[in-house]
């Protein structure tokens, strides 16, 4: 990321510590909280550090008290009444989020998750059951936005009327001996109704993709949107970032960093051999063994797998996918308030290769995609290089399953 002023970004759970901000390859940069000040401090929250950004808004969860304390702590000591006032918190909470399926495994913690961005105003949560009871106790956290339920198709209308960010996390969860395309019959159905709602009632929002497989669900919502005449593939994304969150955390432990350092892009897919860690392009710049790399790709690709195995039919991935769609959520809301560094990897439809959908690194703005990084797959290694042609066939036809389904019956205007 280019280095372009002296900043510091505060985040809710996250560890402080002082020293200088390095030069990165653009990544996304997280924001909880954000203020003015001079001070060189660097914080954590497992994102990336930063060190002077900018908030000009009205309205704190943490309290009066400790909005002043904080204050007071990151202003220089002969700082003027009028500095100390700039070095207020404030947070505008301006966006309507709509999360269908919020009942669920992935639908709960993420809700709790996006709770607690400062900048939702409201959070809609839709299930076909037991969302009530969600929103009920999601509402009695202290943090500004207004939670409402919507129960039933009777309601998803009411769900989604200006709403600026839809996360779709419906579906059924793998089970234990389950790929992604075994989810396919049931899941392809629900994104398709869904979208189909979207499509109607908020056309111009930013469409989170999570339910599985990915790989086709995504070219499905396109096609849906595509015959209802508002297809936008700026503002269609598919949430891999759970791929670079695990390529980060493994890294970070296989070589003893800090993962506050540890970027790795991540392309390709969201299932199976089809998700590529780039660990070449891994910032920091750091060497493998050829072992190393098969370790760490083959453990990335299949980290699903450990998770439902490990759970023995309890469940999959949910808690750690609750955590990187809500960081894709929150980089979503910072590129529509205008924050012009925002970068995540995701599945969109691109031109990076011969393939219509590509998951990769991309700049987020106010518009859905500003732009697709393709330096990333530039200068790969010969590993890197046959991986990423070997995955070729199967995405081709995960998408091309997902775009005849989505084909298959005209969606009434």
């Amino acid at each position: 990321m280019a280095a372009t002023s002296a900043a510091a970004t505060f985040s809710i759970g996250s560890t402080a510590s002082f020293g200088p901000k390095a030069t990165q390859l653009p990544q996304s940069k997280p924001l909880a909280v954000r203020f003015n000040s001079q001070s060189s401090i660097v914080c954590f929250n497992g994102l990336k550090a930063a060190t002077f950004l900018n908030c000009e808004t009205d309205s704190s969860f943490f309290g009066k008290d400790s909005t002043a304390a904080l204050g007071r702590s990151t202003s220089p000591k002969s700082s003027k009444s009028s500095q100390m006032s700039q070095n207020r918190l404030k947070i505008q909470a301006s966006y309507k989020v709509a999360i269908l399926g919020a009942a669920g495994g992935i639908g709960q913690p993420l809700a709790l998750l996006v709770k607690m961005s400062p900048l939702v105003s409201a959070l809609h949560l839709y299930d076909i059951a037991n969302v009530k009871g969600v929103a009920a106790d999601l509402s009695h956290c202290n943090t500004p936005s207004q939670v409402l339920d919507f129960t039933g198709t009777a309601e998803l209308a009411n769900c989604l009327k200006g709403v600026n960010v839809v996360v779709i996390p419906a579906g059924v969860p793998r089970k234990p001996g389950m790929t992604r395309d075994d989810l396919f019959n049931i899941n392809a159905n629900i994104v398709k109704t869904l979208v189909e709602a979207v499509a109607d009632n908020c056309p111009e929002a930013f469409i989170h993709i999570i339910s599985n497989p990915v790989n086709s669900t995504v070219p499905i919502a396109a096609e849906v949107l595509k015959q209802k005449g508002v297809y936008d593939p700026k503002k269609l994304f598919g949430v891999t970032t759970l791929d670079v969150v695990r390529a980060n955390t493994f890294v970070a432990q296989k070589k003893n960093l800090k993962l506050i350092d540890v970027d790795v892009p991540v392309v390709g897919g969201h299932a199976g051999i089809t998700i590529l860690p780039l660990l070449s392009k891994a910032k920091p710049s750091v060497s493998f063994t050829d072992e190393e790399i098969q370790e760490l790709t083959v453990r990335i690709q299949n980290a699903g797998t450990e998770v439902v195995e490990a759970k023995a039919g309890a469940g999959s991935a949910t808690l750690s996918m609750a955590y990187a769609a809500a960081r894709f959520v929150e980089s979503s809301l910072r590129a529509l308030d205008g924050d012009a560094d925002v970068y995540e990897c995701s599945y969109v439809q691109s031109d990076l290769t011969e393939l219509p959908f590509f998951a990769s690194r991309v700049k987020l703005g106010r518009k859905g995609v500003e732009s697709i990084i393709s330096s990333e797959l530039q200068g790969l290694t010969e590993y890197e290089q046959k991986a990423l042609e070997a995955l070729k066939p199967e995405l081709k036809a995960s998408i091309e399953k997902g775009i005849v389904f989505g084909q298959k019956e005209p969606v009434a205007a």
